[in-house]
């Protein structure tokens, strides 16, 4: 018995001593986990923190390490910061004010020919209300230069009322027209003398007929200054734009982000894209404003008869001592210039202090003008320059 309890007893000892072991043994393999857990996290810690330090020095030094090899030079960087005034919306917001101002305008026009004798055409342009009193401004090719029959005007409100042409000028492709009645929503004019190239453009008006009436296109100013010769004569200082002219388009308004017209389209050159072009609105600005406060339009002369140098030198074979302006070939009868002694062979190449390079700039000077107006014309007489004092009746 004694035997047995202390067999018992041995065998609970080594029971407990091997217990004692197990015990102990997971223990030292859960601290040892535990350690591998922990270098792991601290190997990745640190090597977070060395690539944030890299990164920082890199950072710091690289405009001096690119400035020193030459990639740059600190001293010629220029910081262009582009802040965005306008939207998407703007185009909405501008079609809101100007459309009601557009307006299509439809003539008949007889044209007579050996192969199909007198038929009526008709043709399609665009125009713009310039004056609650019904005055409409548009291109005179769009009223076939006077020599439409019958001018029908479409507004915004679907009515239509015919119109009668009240002036026109084939030179700078711009005419007048009117309607009877008041109380029309007239256009904003703009300022196009402070255009520069980038500004947004929108066109308005009926390409290629009405069934695409009061059509907007945008684009921006992609030149300023531009010519373009018709069949008949050379059109000068011309707005150009991407923003898509089309027939149809002709006479409507080229406007500015705040709604304001700037230009009158006129043509597209035909095999090129996005190039269309627009008188400048104040080459037509004074003709307006004599219609708004007159009723009518006077036009003043100085009454003779030039052609560009270029030309003239072209077809003579001579050489002017001028290299641009007008050369003066006939002084007409009881005129302006006879009264003032403008005198053939002289070359205009200035009006005031604005030089006139074309026939066309000279006839968009004298636009600017009304009788009782006086302007010095700036001449080249027998090679020497001259200023002569002219006052328009």
């Amino acid at each position: 018995m004694e035997n047995n309890f202390n067999s018992h007893e041995h065998n609970v000892s080594n029971n407990s001593e091997e217990n004692s072991y197990y015990v102990s043994n997971r223990y030292y393999h859960g601290q040892k986990k535990e350690s591998k857990i922990k270098i792991i996290t601290i190997a990745l810690v640190s090597a977070l923190v060395g690539s944030l330090l890299s990164l920082s020095t890199v950072y710091f030094f690289l405009p001096e390490i690119l400035q020193q090899r030459g990639v740059f030079s600190g001293s010629n960087l220029q910081s262009i910061v582009i802040e965005p005034r306008h939207d998407v919306t703007i185009y909405t917001a501008v079609a809101q004010k100007a459309m009601p101002s557009v307006v299509g305008i439809t003539t008949i026009t007889t044209q007579t020919d050996r192969f199909f004798g007198t038929r009526r055409t008709p043709s399609l342009g665009t125009g713009v209300i310039v004056d609650e009193r019904g005055y409409i401004l548009t291109n005179s090719h769009v009223v076939g230069d006077g020599n439409a029959d019958e001018v029908s005007v479409l507004f915004y409100d679907g009515s239509r009322h015919n119109a009668e042409v009240l002036w026109f000028d084939k030179t700078l492709d711009l005419a007048v027209i009117k309607v009877d009645g008041s109380g029309f929503i007239s256009a904003e004019l703009g300022d196009s003398d402070g255009l520069e190239v980038g500004e947004i453009a929108i066109a308005i008006g009926n390409p290629l007929g009405l069934n695409f009436e009061r059509t907007l296109t945008q684009g921006v100013i992609s030149g300023l200054n531009r010519s373009i010769a018709t069949q008949t004569h050379t059109i000068d200082n011309l707005i150009q734009t991407d923003a898509s002219i089309n027939p149809g388009n002709s006479g409507g308004p080229l406007l500015n982000h705040k709604g304001q017209v700037i230009g009158i389209n006129t043509a597209k050159i035909g095999g090129g894209e996005g190039l269309g072009f627009a008188i400048p609105i104040n080459t037509a600005k004074p003709i307006v404003d004599q219609f708004i406060e007159k009723g009518e339009f006077t036009r003043v002369y100085l009454g003779i008869r030039g052609v560009n140098v270029s030309e003239f030198e072209a077809m003579t074979g001579s050489k002017l001592q001028a290299e641009t302006g007008i050369y003066i070939f006939e002084i007409m009868e009881n005129s302006i210039a006879e009264k003032h002694d403008l005198r053939a062979g002289d070359v205009i190449v200035g009006i005031n202090s604005n030089k006139t390079n074309t026939m066309g700039d000279l006839i968009r000077e004298l636009y600017k003008y009304r009788p009782g107006d006086e302007i010095k014309v700036n001449v080249l007489r027998n090679g020497r320059s001259e200023t002569i004092t002219v006052k328009f009746n």
